[in-house]
């Protein structure tokens, strides 16, 4: 029976990769008090099991995985990389450099100090600061057609040693780092909830824009008698008016319809007004701009839509939420802010940037509006731009191709920079020409996850097949040393943070765990400040970390 299933599973890799998802997803579920591996670290443990048993990877599955993850990490993080390195990001570069130059030299000593087989030295980076680009990158260097592996070894030895390396740090990287988050705060005396109440008074003490909640929203019905407001596209009427409502439903002919933004108003119609009105705005609306207000209950009725809207415009990237008074302009209402698949808080002085996503709740008409202004309503465009997706990718593998010499050395970006690179490039791009390479948020998680994970199993499926091997021969030196380039990075991030650039404790652990592209951690940051003010800087540092990590991916096999 035994060999029956290990035949059945051998000669269909298919199969095998989803039983590696399936089990990993399983593994991953499992809670431990309120701790949970998560998806990654399940699928990667599931590969190792399966591994150790003679099953081995598929590499063509394993590139398909690796250029997925790699492009879509770079589209994602494009409008928030360029943001980032423009403003405040200084910092957050600042903390990323460090935590990648200390964990890649780090890293270097040990392997050299210890004699670690080559490959191993990369596996400890990218596994000590759970980082996959870092893992993505080095495999690809070993792939490529100029990398010479050291003398007794062979090209895949290496990848062996790579992936069996990081199988093994990356527990502790994932979990050392998440105990170390939970446990440093309550060392050094830092209260983070109380210096999440500081962050939000210092912020609002300067707001001068009204909050706003549903209750202040009020609906109107008026007849149109006033020959100012007709014959223009409502989308001119709105720029025109002094007070800023949407129209919700125009009663024309006794036919309801819904109006667009380029629709004409007509004598005589009857219209639903939404917007955050008080008596002397209706008077003012029905005597001057409208006509007088009438009784209709259909048209009375108020109801709501809910849509995502990407911001992408200048009109509300750089912008405050209270700056915007959505209610007042849009009579719509932020619900949920996400920036790289991280939700933020919401609160009037909270900054929009490129690439955030907003779930909004509001009239169709306002939503409409505000998708304009502001970007564009993921609802409306559910298309995926492919042809941008698949060119980006083949111009991102060739530009990973090219060489220059430098004292008869010969570099290059590699498949993993010059996919990195084009993501980055696309992503950005994106954000200043909303036609272009569009990817709806639920596609852009799909590419993503979906490669991340299938190179994940492959992964672990490489290095189930000689983990037990390292693990007598360099497990323990592996393990001390994959615990302090996990540790130090962080302690000198930290000092760096507050000593020279002055950074308040709670946005440096956001910019720290961003570094060390850990989302476990930020849940334990964002668990004791309750808050999620810390979301902002991790996004920003973590935006900066996967372009550094994935450089030193690259470099670091080369020694």
């Amino acid at each position: 029976m035994s060999n029956t299933i290990h035949e059945l599973l051998s000669s269909n890799p298919i199969l095998l990769l989803f039983l590696v998802l399936a089990i990993g997803f399983f593994i991953g579920n499992l809670r431990f008090g309120s701790f949970q591996l998560g998806s990654v670290a399940g699928v990667l443990l599931a590969g190792l099991l399966l591994g150790h048993f003679g099953f081995e990877s598929n590499a063509s599955i394993q590139s398909f995985g690796f250029v997925l993850f790699i492009f879509s990490v770079g589209y994602q993080a494009g409008p928030k990389f360029v943001q980032a390195v423009r403003k405040d990001g200084r910092k957050y570069l600042a903390i990323s450099v460090i935590v990648a130059i200390s964990g890649f030299l780090l890293a270097l000593g040990f392997s050299r100090i210890l004699n670690f087989d080559q490959g191993l030295s990369a596996g400890l980076l990218a596994g000590s600061l759970t980082s996959t680009p870092t893992l993505a990158a080095a495999d690809a260097a070993v792939l490529s057609s100029d990398f010479v592996p050291k003398e007794g070894l062979n090209v895949e030895e290496v990848r062996s040693n790579i992936n069996t390396a990081y199988a093994i740090t990356y527990i502790f990287g994932l979990v050392g780092l998440i105990l170390i988050i939970r446990i440093l705060p309550r060392l050094l005396g830092t209260d983070l909830a109380d210096e999440a109440v500081r962050l939000e008074k210092e912020e609002n003490a300067g707001l001068k824009q009204p909050v706003f909640s549903p209750s202040d929203v009020m609906v109107n019905v008026i007849r149109v008698e006033s020959s100012e407001i007709t014959g223009i596209p409502l989308r001119e009427m709105y720029e025109k008016a002094q007070i800023q409502i949407t129209i919700q439903k125009i009663r024309r002919d006794g036919e309801i319809i819904e109006p667009t933004l380029d629709m004409e108003l007509q004598i005589g119609d009857i219209v639903s007004v939404v917007g955050v009105l008080n008596q002397e705005a209706v008077e003012r609306l029905s005597d001057k701009v409208f006509g007088p207000v009438v009784r209709d209950r259909e048209l009375f009725h108020f109801q709501p839509e809910t849509a995502k809207i990407c911001v992408m415009r200048k009109k509300g990237a750089g912008k405050i939420v209270g700056e915007l008074q959505t209610p007042v302009h849009y009579a719509s209402f932020i619900s949920k802010i996400s920036r790289l698949g991280v939700p933020i808080d919401i609160t009037p002085t909270t900054r929009l940037e490129r690439g955030d996503v907003l779930d909004v709740t509001g009239p169709i008409a306002g939503l409409q509006a505000m998708g304009e202004d502001l970007g564009h309503l993921e609802q409306e465009i559910e298309e995926t731009d492919l042809r941008t997706f698949a060119w980006a990718i083949v111009f991102g593998i060739l530009v990973g191709t090219l060489t220059i010499t430098v004292a008869g050395v010969k570099i290059g970006l590699g498949s993993a920079g010059g996919l990195l690179a084009l993501g980055l490039l696309v992503g950005y791009l994106r954000s200043l020409f909303p036609v272009f390479g569009r990817v709806p948020a639920g596609a852009q998680f799909v590419f993503t996850e979906l490669g991340l994970l299938l190179f994940m199993a492959c992964v672990g499926l490489r290095g189930g097949a000689d983990i037990m091997e390292t693990l007598l021969s360099s497990g323990p030196a592996l393990l001390l040393a994959g615990i302090l380039v996990t540790v130090i990075p962080l302690g000198l991030a930290y000092f760096y943070g507050r000593k020279v650039l002055k950074m308040n404790p709670l946005v440096l652990f956001g910019a720290i765990t961003g570094s060390m592209t850990s989302g476990g951690a930020l849940n334990v940051i964002n668990d004791q400040s309750r808050s999620t003010i810390a979301s902002i800087p991790y996004t920003g540092a973590y935006a900066i970390a996967n372009v550094l990590l994935t450089i030193a991916g690259a470099i670091i096999i080369l020694f």
